[in-house]
């Protein structure tokens, strides 16, 4: 689906890209547990974690961030909200450290940085597994003066970038920093501008864009598509990782994934735009207007997987090849082969360097 030239091409383009995003931009930190040390309160008698290592790394909006200054992105110009603290200040710091302009990224004193703390303790066989995560949000929406200033500033950024990524993390309405307003400002940006690409992640309200390059994995395209709504109770598979990897096929999907197919290929329609839905194991189903939707399927990934940020690193694959020419069935190829990398990065959101990525290119063809 992608030839090693079409690849070559892709990776010298993305030195030259300016990607803007737009989305929620949390502070990952991982705290490393004493291997063995376990340690109970005398005050109350729970466990108390005993912490021999911290480590901080921009997440969600900053996951795709990783994974695109990873394969080599040139600039990337976020617009997003956090909080005038401590954690932002830790945030920040990991976030000067990519190619990143941070101009755009607005400090409030009155809301909180979003923070997934992430408690890490090393199993006998070594590996880094995953305790209760603890989350830090603001539950609120963004004031009307801050949401006005988040439009002016993606308004200016899509007109100064190649493309734009929009990331809607949180499934709380309107309590992020794409709201109503953001996706009026967006989908008004893209009439202005049809031409230039705006690519939508969405993990609840993927059905209210009416613009853009929309992705998914199967229960949001599910959730947003016109079939999907009508059918909810239909069971998905009891793993929807968003892992995917490189093939192809027409059309494979068994009587209850139907939904999926014609779900995807509604999004399609509405915004006369593809739309992608990452299927697990299986790959990337495309949809384009006027076109049969087309599996871009996966390769098998052998050993032991952490598919957290997955959906992510294939995203960056497919926003990348799009901007540099590619097909959208290219794209989906390289967002397959990108997610094929880091599942195999256990304990981490993974990312993936663009010879990593010719050298997994090389042992799949």
């Amino acid at each position: 689906m992608i030839s090693r030239e079409r690849l070559e091409t892709i990776l010298r383009t993305l030195p030259r890209l300016t990607i803007g995003l737009v989305g929620d931009l949390f502070l990952d930190r991982y705290l490393h547990l004493i291997p063995g040390g376990r340690e109970l309160s005398i005050e109350t008698g729970l466990e108390t974690y005993q912490v021999e290592g911290v480590r901080n790394s921009p997440g969600a909006l900053g996951t795709v961030m990783n994974n695109l200054a990873a394969l080599g992105a040139g600039l990337l110009v976020p617009v997003t909200v956090i909080g005038d603290d401590g954690h932002g200040f830790d945030l920040l710091r990991e976030v000067r450290k990519l190619p990143v302009d941070p101009a755009q990224i607005v400090c409030l004193p009155d809301r909180l940085t979003p923070t997934y703390t992430k408690p890490m303790r090393q199993h006998g066989d070594g590996a880094w597994h995953e305790l209760n995560r603890l989350d830090i949000r603001t539950r609120a929406p963004l004031s009307a003066a801050a949401t006005a200033e988040v439009c002016r500033r993606v308004e200016e950024v899509f007109r100064t970038s190649d493309g734009l990524i929009v990331l809607d993390q949180l499934v709380d309405e309107d309590c992020g920093v794409v709201n109503a307003a953001v996706r009026d400002t967006v989908e008004r940006l893209a009439r202005q501008q049809p031409d230039k690409l705006i690519y939508v992640d969405s993990r609840r309200f993927l059905g209210r864009f009416a613009a853009g390059v929309l992705k998914g994995n199967r229960s949001e395209v599910l959730a947003a598509g016109a079939v999907g709504n009508a059918l909810r109770g239909v069971p998905g598979p009891a793993n929807d990782a968003d892992f995917t990897d490189h093939g192809t096929a027409q059309r494979p999907f068994p009587t209850d994934d139907e939904a999926v197919w014609q779900s995807l290929a509604a999004l399609s329609r509405k915004t006369r735009c593809a739309a992608f839905c990452t299927l697990g194991e299986r790959g990337i189903l495309v949809a384009r207007p006027d076109h049969e939707p087309t599996l871009v399927a996966g390769w098998p990934v052998t050993g032991p997987i952490d598919i957290v940020g997955a959906g992510d690193a294939a995203t960056s694959g497919i926003v990348t090849a799009l901007l540099a020419g590619a097909t959208e069935l290219e794209a989906a190829a390289l967002g397959n082969l990108v997610a094929s990398i880091t599942i195999q990065q256990l304990g981490t959101t993974g990312t993936a360097t663009p010879q990593q990525v010719r050298d997994r290119w090389q042992a799949i063809s």
